[in-house]
């Protein structure tokens, strides 16, 4: 089968192509940047989603994983809503109109469209409170995935809680804090360490996806563990994974920042069978050996 996956060289999906390619598909990456090291059987079309290459890739495809997009709650600027509106958005709509009728496209979206959890965990009919530019973005993609739906388009929306693993972006709180735990540094911890999140192991992202590919479910559906971690629980991780104690310096959270995340996984584990489990102190051990492995690897550029 020929598959595309946009955002090929982020976090996730690295490791999406390479679980693709592993099961024998013919895997296309597409990405504005240069997938580095790719697994074999996957090849890399270096375009913007906007660009009519991307958009034929697209279209001969026989199944599409979208998970390209602007990251990141905390990113400001004067031009920020502007690119995430471009890149989150109108990149999503170039996708699924590229798609051709009957081919099941999954998108990912993220937990941050409910605006965090007062207590139990968020279920996928819950009224959505995004907080923030990121957030309400994400919510204007997931409208665009059900006018697909409505018109018979075969689109499932994953949306991820905190996602941990190897590759994990150097913007995220694990992969900031092995950093500064390994230089000795002090730990900055948002809001205070108390504050919880739902952390899902990137392997199971990746498990989800195609098994809702696979499925054919036009559904939105959480992907997390329905456990909730603090942060204190993540640093404690992050201390024994290093090997190092931890100086913790607590700083204001922003108003993007929710209190606390929870999934509810009901529904994943009624449609798939299954639903994430974390080991976190496994989890974070392998994130932070992934780590002294990373360097050498990226200095090799790949063409495409």
């Amino acid at each position: 089968m020929s598959v595309v996956v946009t955002g090929a060289a982020g976090f996730i999906g690295r490791h999406l192509v390479t679980a693709l390619a592993s099961a024998g598909h013919d895997v296309l990456g597409v990405d504005r940047r240069t997938l580095v090291a790719p697994a074999p059987g996957v090849c890399a079309l270096r375009a913007d989603l906007l660009d009519d290459d991307a958009a034929d890739a697209v279209r001969d495809a026989d199944a599409v994983f979208h998970l390209a997009a602007r990251p990141g709650v905390r990113e400001t600027g004067p031009d920020v809503e502007a690119a995430r509106h471009r890149d989150n958005v109108l990149a999503t709509a170039a996708v699924l109109a590229a798609a051709r009728p009957g081919v099941p496209v999954v998108v990912t979206s993220s937990s941050s469209v409910y605006g965090g959890t007062t207590g139990r965990g968020c279920r996928e009919d819950d009224r959505l409170h995004p907080r923030g530019g990121y957030a309400t973005s994400k919510v204007e993609v997931e409208r665009l995935c059900a006018q697909r739906r409505d018109a018979g388009g075969a689109v499932a929306v994953a949306r991820p809680f905190t996602v941990a693993g190897e590759g994990q972006r150097p913007d995220m709180a694990i992969a900031r804090w092995i950093d500064a735990v390994r230089r000795g540094d002090a730990v900055e911890v948002l809001g205070g360490p108390q504050r919880s999140r739902d952390v899902t192991d990137v392997r199971d992202v990746v498990r989800c996806l195609v098994a809702l590919a696979d499925s054919g479910l036009g559904r939105t559906v959480n992907v997390g563990t329905g456990v909730g971690r603090t942060l204190a629980d993540l640093l404690d991780a992050v201390c024994a994974a290093v090997g190092r104690p931890a100086e913790v310096r607590c700083v204001a959270a922003g108003d993007e920042e929710v209190a606390a995340t929870l999934a509810d996984t009901s529904l994943c584990a009624r449609l798939l069978g299954w639903h994430p489990q974390t080991d976190l102190p496994a989890l974070v051990r392998r994130q932070a050996a992934a780590l002294d492995a990373v360097a050498p690897l990226e200095a090799i550029a790949v063409p495409v």
